[in-house]
C-alpha cells in the first residue's frame, strides 16, 4: 500500500472567528433558522456584522435625534384665568439708571373715589385675572388690594417722549349690576426731557377716559414731581380716570421691560372684553399718538 494521503486541516478565517465571537456575545446564530432565507457560510459573518451595525446606527441616530429635542424643546408652561385676588403681582421692579429713576419720580398718586380699587392682573406664570362680574356694590369684592401699577415709556409721532402709566381694575360697575368684567385706565405723562426728573419737565398730563385721552398743559397738581390722578365714575357713565388736586395711594411700579416674557405674551394675547391694555403692543404707540395737546 502507498502512503495514506494526509487530510488536509481546514483554517477558519480570522474574521470568521470574530464574527462568530460577536454572534455568540450577541446571541446571534451563526447559521439561520430554518424559516429565514439560507446564505452560504461565507456571507453570514458580513450580513450579520452588518445587521448589528445597522440596529446600533438605527440606535444612535434615535438617541440624537431625542437629545435635539429635549435640547430645542421650549418647556410648556401652564397659563390660566385664574380668581381676581388669587393673582400675585411683582415688587416694584424698573430698569436700572436714568429710565428707572424717570419711571418713579413721575409715578402718579390715584385716588379712588368709588368703584374697585387697583389689582395685578398678570403673574409671572402668565396666569390673568378673571375679573368680576358686575354686582352688589361698585367696590364689591375688590375695595382691598397691594394693587399694581404697569409703566412704558416711548416717543410718539411727533417724537415727544411720554410715559404711560396703566392700572386695571376687576370691574366697572358705576352701580348694582351695570357695568362690565374689567377695566384697564392710565395716564400719560408728556416730558420735555426724559432723562430729567424735575416737577417742570412735565409738558401735559393727559388721563385716560371713556377710550380717549384728556390733556391737560396747566391744570394737573402734583406731589412732588408725581401727577394727582382720580378713578371716578359720574353715574350713569362708566370710570374713568381724571385730574384731581387729592393725594391718593401708589402701587407697586413694573416697567414693560421688565415683565417676563410669559406676562408679556399673556398680557398681550388675554382677551379683557371690553378693557383694553394701555401698554401692550400696538396699543402703545397708538395710544401716545392718540394723547394730543
Amino acid at each position: 500500500m502507498g502512503p495514506r494521503a494526509r487530510r488536509r486541516r481546514s483554517v477558519t478565517p480570522p474574521i470568521l472567528i470574530l464574527a462568530q465571537k460577536a454572534a455568540k456575545r450577541f446571541g446571534v446564530l451563526s447559521h439561520p433558522p430554518p424559516h429565514t432565507p439560507y446564505f452560504p457560510p461565507p456571507l453570514v459573518p458580513q450580513l450579520t456584522a452588518m445587521a448589528h451595525f445597522l440596529s446600533f446606527l438605527k440606535s444612535a441616530v434615535a438617541c440624537g435625534l431625542l437629545s435635539i429635542a429635549a435640547v430645542h424643546a421650549a418647556p410648556l408652561e401652564s397659563r390660566a384665568v385664574i380668581a381676581h385676588d388669587a393673582v400675585v403681582g411683582f415688587p416694584q421692579t424698573v430698569p436700572s439708571g436714568t429710565t428707572g429713576q424717570v419711571y418713579l419720580a413721575y409715578q402718579p398718586h390715584l385716588f379712588v373715589n368709588n368703584g374697585c380699587v387697583p389689582f395685578p392682573a398678570v403673574d409671572a406664570q402668565g396666569n390673568t385675572s378673571g375679573g368680576l362680574k358686575p354686582s352688589g356694590g361698585s367696590s364689591s369684592n375688590c375695595s382691598k388690594s397691594t394693587g399694581q401699577i404697569y409703566v412704558r415709556g416711548g416717543l410718539n409721532s411727533a417724537g415727544v417722549y411720554g410715559l404711560l402709566y396703566s392700572w386695571y381694575f376687576p370691574k366697572d360697575e358705576p352701580s348694582t349690576g351695570i357695568g362690565h368684567r374689567h377695566d384697564w385706565e392710565g395716564t400719560i405723562v408728556y416730558l420735555r426731557d426724559a432723562t430729567s426728573t424735575s416737577p417742570d419737565n412735565i409738558i401735559a398730563v393727559c388721563p385716560s377716559a371713556h377710550g380717549g385721552w384728556d390733556c391737560s398743559t396747566n391744570g394737573f397738581s402734583l406731589s412732588g414731581s408725581s401727577p394727582l390722578i382720580e378713578y371716578s365714575s359720574t353715574w350713569p357713565l362708566d370710570h374713568s380716570t381724571m385730574l384731581t388736586s387729592t393725594v391718593g395711594g401708589t402701587q407697586p411700579l413694573i416697567a414693560w421691560e421688565d415683565l417676563p416674557a410669559a406676562a408679556q405674551a399673556a398680557l398681550t394675547n388675554t382677551d379683557f372684553g371690553a378693557a383694553n391694555v394701555q401698554v401692550k403692543d400696538p396699543s402703545f404707540l397708538n395710544n401716545l399718538n392718540a394723547a394730543t395737546y
